[in-house]
C-alpha cells in the first residue's frame, strides 16, 4: 500500500484491485503516464496535476490511462467553456446557497451496502422563482467536489435517485435540451465520479418524453443503467429507505467546511 491509499480499508483496497485494476506497485507510474499526456493539450489550462488529483480520474476510468487523461482534459475544458458557472464557485455564493438550502442535492447520511453515497433529488422542490437550473447544477457539482475528496467514494461511487412526484408540466417546460445537455456534459463526461445507477421514481409521461430527447447524449453504459432501474417503484423506494433507516441532511453543512480548510494551490473556481 502506498501513501496515496492511506485511510482505505483493506476491503476497499482489494475492491479497487479487482474492479478498477488499481495496482499499488505501479500507482505512481500510472499517474505519471497521465501527467505526461498534458503536453498534448496546450489549449487547456490544467490547474491541478498533483498525484492525488490525477488518481481520482484513473479510478473513474478503471486505470485506462488514455481514458483517464481524456476525462481530466474534459474536466478543465468544461470549466473553461462555462466560465460563468464557476465564478464564486463556493457554498456562500447566493445561487448555490439557495439551491443547497432547498435540498439540491439531498445526501443520505449512510451509504448503501456497496459503500456508495446516495444523492436524492425531489424534482418538485424546484422553485423556479428562487433557483435557476444552472444554480442547481452548480450546487450538485460543488457537492460532488467535496464528496469526491473521500477516497472510499472514488472507488465505491454514487447512486443518483430523482423523485418526480408532483413535478408539473410547467416545471418540466424549463428543462430544455440545451440545459439538459449542459448537465450531462458536466456530470457524465467531465467529472471523475463513478455513478453506479440513476433511478427515476414516479416519473410522469412528459419526463419519459424528455428522456427520449436526451438519450443521444447519454453513453451506452449510462443509458443501460438508467433503463434497468425503471422497475424501481415507489413502494421499493420507500421500503429501501425504511429498512436502512437513512436520514437526509443538507449538504450545505459539509460544503461550508470547505472555507475552513487550507486553500488549495490552484483556485478551480476561477480559470
Amino acid at each position: 500500500m502506498t501513501h496515496l491509499q492511506t485511510g482505505l480499508s483493506p476491503e476497499t483496497i482489494e475492491k479497487a484491485r479487482l474492479e478498477l485494476n488499481e495496482n499499488p506497485d505501479i500507482l505512481h507510474q500510472d499517474i505519471q503516464q497521465v501527467r505526461d499526456m498534458i503536453i498534448t493539450r496546450p489549449d487547456i489550462g490544467f490547474l491541478r496535476t498533483d498525484d492525488a488529483f490525477i488518481l481520482r480520474f484513473l479510478r473513474a476510468r478503471k486505470f485506462h490511462q488514455t481514458d483517464a487523461f481524456r476525462l481530466l482534459a474534459q474536466y478543465f475544458q468544461y470549466r473553461q467553456l462555462n466560465l460563468d458557472m464557476f465564478k464564486n464557485f463556493k457554498a456562500d455564493d447566493p445561487g448555490i446557497k439557495r439551491a443547497l438550502i432547498d435540498g439540491f442535492p439531498g445526501v443520505l447520511e449512510k451509504r448503501d451496502h456497496y459503500g456508495r453515497k446516495i444523492l436524492l433529488l425531489f424534482a418538485a422542490n424546484w422553485d423556479q422563482s428562487r433557483n435557476s437550473f444552472t444554480d442547481i447544477l452548480r450546487a450538485i457539482l460543488l457537492s460532488l467536489e467535496v464528496l469526491i475528496e473521500d477516497q472510499e467514494l472514488q472507488i465505491n461511487g454514487f447512486i443518483l435517485i430523482i423523485d418526480w412526484s408532483n413535478f408539473s408540466f410547467k416545471q418540466a417546460s424549463k428543462l430544455t435540451p440545451s440545459i439538459l445537455k449542459l448537465a450531462i456534459e458536466g456530470l457524465q463526461d467531465s467529472f471523475p465520479a463513478r455513478f453506479g445507477g440513476v433511478h427515476f421514481v414516479n416519473q410522469p409521461w412528459y419526463i419519459h418524453a424528455l428522456y427520449t430527447l436526451i438519450k443521444p447524449f447519454l453513453k451506452d453504459k449510462t443509458r443501460k443503467r438508467q433503463e434497468e432501474k425503471q422497475v424501481f417503484t415507489a413502494e421499493m423506494y420507500l421500503d429501501y429507505w425504511t429498512s436502512l433507516s437513512l436520514s437526509i441532511f443538507i449538504l450545505k453543512f459539509i460544503v461550508t467546511k470547505m472555507d475552513l480548510r487550507k486553500a488549495p494551490k490552484s483556485d478551480l473556481g476561477s480559470i
